[in-house]
């Protein structure tokens, strides 16, 4: 990660938009190095966190990059965490200071009392017009609290800080705890010869070069837009940032500022898909040039589609937390291997392994492994036993299943946890949504195992349909439908029908609130 005296080819002109709101580059800088300077003041020491419970908005950036100058850990937790959660994460960060928005610190009072007993220092930011229009935010609980500092004045007490740290930290980011609490993702220092050799990796992989046009589209706390977005803040001479994703309003975006660079998720270009022809057609992606999708598998029918409309602008990754960028494929590859997340990245050995740890034959699903040469080490903090656990060689593995064909491409399959043996077969839920989310009238869906006293598992999917467009949608017509494209197996036997699915804010679904009730009880990690 750069920080601001180390950037290549920008102007203090840059601008960055959020909502109404415009701020020059020179202004993010300065305030970035003032935040710096508070940090430093406050106790913040090379090694230390800085949390950060923020929606989208320049203070995420400001406070991102500020810690990274002091070559501390900045630790942006999800606002969606309940208060308990968000405490476990302060608390396990050994976070010095809390940065967050109004709304947030009122949504968890129990927790931001216990960081403030535990001498955390608190710092409120005032939530932004365009947030709290985007999530329906009332006045009052848009309030600071009584006694906490407020960003904005507490910056104007400190200077710019002058000098930099030596060593450049990533950010510490939480895995989204499927089972059991969630882990920080702790990586080691690098030197600052060393992050510029990453940097340039990631440059690569995002398509972002000086000069670029970017969208931040999702939510900054997760690991890929963050990385993207913190990034391509170093070079674009226009950031924008979006509140809160809608499709339409993304479209509307790209076309006002002539957006050339993006990264989502395939839940997005779902929704964009299930956009009416004509509100398509409405407007101009003529700019994009670059479009990244990672965080889950994409239907190759989706894709397709998405090419088809926006031309070969559309990438894959596929990677983690923990391993960094594993593969990468462009269009071309997409369209004539569809399905696959390509080949491994230069500097990147990653593996697929039966049980025993054998590597498999082409052809044959097994758990992935890899390593990045450019990626910093990691641990996972407080955790080295979890660390340790997920090694195999010198490789690591964040529990993905997938094969590779004959000539290298990756094509996933599905998490370890989220496979479903029925009767002793391996079922693979990624591939059976990516087919019915694909039917008309389905918005959205979720297949999962749910306890079958016979074959221990059965299929269970969750259908969320299309607003005024889920006529006749029953669950004959998805198991006709599904039938007419998959083996008899992998149709579910339960099919439940929900005007809404939980999920994060960027449309990625809850499974495991889904899954849980099912399972209650039973000796079982879900």
């Amino acid at each position: 990660m750069q920080t601001p005296a180390e950037r290549i080819p920008v102007t203090d002109d840059d601008l960055f938009i959020s909502g109404a709101r415009e701020r020059r580059r020179a202004e993010m800088d300065d305030r970035t190095l003032r935040a710096a300077a508070g940090f430093r003041s406050l106790g913040v020491e090379p090694g230390d966190a800085v949390a950060l419970l923020l929606r989208n908005d320049f203070t995420f950036l400001e406070a991102s990059f500020a810690a990274t100058a002091l070559g501390a850990y900045a630790c942006p937790i999800n606002w969606h965490l309940a208060a308990p959660e968000v405490a476990y994460v302060i608390e396990d960060a050994a976070a010095r200071v809390l940065v967050a928005h109004d709304d947030l610190l009122n949504a968890v009072p129990e927790a931001v009392a216990a960081a403030a007993r535990a001498g955390v220092a608190v710092i409120a930011v005032p939530t932004p017009a365009e947030c709290r229009a985007a999530y329906g935010l009332a006045e009052e609980v848009c309030q600071a609290p009584a006694g906490v500092p407020v960003w904005n004045d507490w910056l104007g007490n400190f200077e710019p800080l002058a000098e930099l740290a030596d060593a450049v930290t990533e950010t510490m980011y939480y895995t989204s705890g499927t089972t059991g609490l969630p882990k920080g993702v702790r990586r080691f220092p690098q030197s600052r010869e060393a992050a510029a050799t990453f940097g340039r990796v990631r440059d690569w992989v995002y398509g972002i070069e000086p000069g670029v046009h970017a969208l931040i589209a999702g939510p900054l706390y997760h690991s890929a837009p963050n990385s993207f977005g913190l990034r391509a803040a170093t070079q674009a001479s226009r950031m924008v940032l979006m509140p809160r994703y809608s499709s339409e309003g993304f479209l509307r975006l790209v076309e006002e500022h002539r957006i050339t660079n993006a990264f989502m998720v395939p839940t997005m270009f779902v929704r964009l898909l299930k956009l009416p022809e004509e509100v398509r057609a409405r407007y101009d992606v003529s700019s994009l040039r670059h479009i990244m999708i990672a965080a889950a598998p994409c239907p190759a029918e989706i894709k397709r589609r998405m090419i088809d409309w926006w031309g070969p602008v559309i990438h894959e990754f596929y990677g983690a937390t923990e391993l960094g960028y594993m593969t990468v494929c462009n269009s071309a590859e997409t369209l004539e291997r569809p399905g696959t997340v390509g080949r491994a990245v230069d500097g990147v050995t990653v593996k697929a392994l039966d049980a025993d740890g054998n590597e498999v034959p082409a052809g044959v699903p097994g758990e992935l492994y890899g390593r990045m040469a450019q990626f910093p080490d990691f641990t996972y903090n407080n955790r080295p036993d979890d660390r340790a656990a997920v090694e195999r060689d010198g490789l690591i593995t964040c529990g993905d299943v997938g094969y590779f064909d004959d000539d290298g491409y990756l094509f996933l399959c599905d998490r370890t946890r989220e496979m479903v043996i029925s009767g002793g077969v391996n079922i693979y839920p990624a591939e059976i949504e990516a087919v019915l989310v694909d039917m008309p009238g389905v918005r959205d869906c979720a297949v999962f195992g749910i306890p079958d006293d016979e074959f221990g598992e059965r299929l269970m999917a969750i259908v969320q349909p299309q607003p005024g467009g889920g006529a006749g949608l029953d669950a004959d017509a998805i198991t006709a439908y599904l039938r007419d494209r998959l083996a008899g197996y992998k149709i579910p036997r339960e099919i439940e029908f929900r005007p809404e699915l939980p999920r994060d804010d960027s449309g990625k679904i809850y499974k495991r609130r889904l899954r849980e009730p099912y399972w209650a009880g039973r000796e079982r990690r879900i």
